[in-house]
């Protein structure tokens, strides 16, 4: 059988090639090249899409012995990732593009062209689980064992089809059983550094790069307190998020952090630590993995942001189809843009994007 293995370059993708190859698959490499770097401003290459991995994959494909292509995906990852990303500050909510690119990407237009080359399923090196349960006769999609690196937050979009299609061969293990993997088997990035940034955002200067993908700068506007007093003035409301502290020039004394963006005015509410915390969202766009919304409303642990710890509560699917969380206890800097993933213990249930934030306490 034919596997697809979306090659980016690093250890955890070359591993799960010479495992799928291990299980006597017919494995085929393929990278995804996304952007050139003139077109993101940069002109060195220290991005995670860059020369140098394109070659290091292709090092890897060659010592495993499989066949090996590059595909340009450029225009999609432009359309699909980077105008959202984009947009979304536009609109004072922070998005999340890794999400984004998964979903829209390698398990969408990457599904495309694997079956084009025969491929019946596809591989990545995410650390997460799929299971098939006999009782619901259903696919699942479960948290790596490995705590620290587990990856199911930002693949909460797969659905029945794509799960039936999908292995992640690396759920059952931890980095460094990886790494040992790669060492024992020679390949070329064994010790190579994970990437921790936005792909097309590598200096992590995403107000810099907004303001030259859209040729214009949004200029001054109020800080404003919580009962609505002009307290400081800020250089342009997409240069925030809600949590920030650094940048904040008030005039009161003591820490301040960003509350509330309101694109429409230009305004940035600011407070204190303790009024960050909400205990209710409201999330649109919401995919359940198994296909089935629930009827009534049902206990759940949820994240609101990658890593974040787990919070017990309780979900409803409105009338509208958008989703209802309410947790037991507040959430730091739950925020308008990123996604509210839910877990029954180690499953993944679904998730979407977040669009309200409120407290009922």
């Amino acid at each position: 059988m034919k596997a697809l293995i979306a090659m980016s370059g690093g250890v955890d993708s070359s591993v799960a090639a010479v495992f799928m190859k291990e299980k006597e698959y017919e494995p085929v490499g393929v990278t995804m090249k996304l952007y050139d770097n003139e077109h993101i401003y940069i002109s060195k290459e220290k991005t995670c899409c860059s020369l140098s991995d394109v070659e290091d994959a292709r090092n890897v494909a060659i010592r495993l012995g499989i066949p090996y292509y590059v595909f340009n995906f450029k225009a999609e990852f432009k359309e699909k990732v980077i105008h959202k990303f984009v947009d979304y500050y536009k609109c004072g909510m922070t998005p999340n593009p890794c999400i984004d690119c998964n979903r829209y990407l390698k398990f969408n237009e990457l599904y495309r062209r694997a079956e084009a080359l025969g491929c019946e399923v596809i591989v990545t090196g995410h650390y997460a689980r799929v299971r098939w349960d006999e009782t619901t006769k259903k696919y699942q999609l479960l948290k790596g064992i490995d705590d620290t690196k587990d990856q199911s937050y930002v693949l909460y979009h797969l659905t029945q089809q794509q799960l039936a299609h999908t292995m992640f061969p690396l759920g059952e293990y931890t980095k460094e059983e990886i790494r040992r993997v790669a060492e024992k088997n020679g390949l070329v990035n064994a010790h190579k550094r994970d990437s921790q940034d936005i792909c097309f955002i590598p200096d992590g200067n995403y107000k810099k790069f907004i303001e030259k993908y859209t040729k214009k700068k949004i200029g001054p506007g109020k800080f404003l307190d919580i009962n609505g007093k002009v307290i400081g003035e800020h250089t342009g409301y997409y240069k925030y998020t809600v949590g920030q502290r650094k940048g904040i020039q008030v005039c009161r004394e003591g820490k301040h952090y960003v509350l509330e963006i309101r694109p429409e005015t230009n305004e940035v509410v600011v407070g204190r630590n303790k009024d960050l915390f909400s205990d209710t969202l409201i999330a649109e766009d919401f995919n359940w993995i198994s296909g089935d919304s629930p009827k009534k409303p049902i206990k759940v642990s949820g994240r609101t942001r990658y890593h974040q710890p787990l919070t017990k509560g309780t979900a409803e699917v409105l009338d509208n189809g958008k989703v209802r969380v309410i947790f037991d206890e507040p959430i730091r800097a739950i925020t308008k843009g990123q996604s509210v993933v839910l877990y029954d213990e180690d499953v993944v249930l679904g998730g979407g994007t977040i669009v309200q934030v409120a407290s009922q306490r």
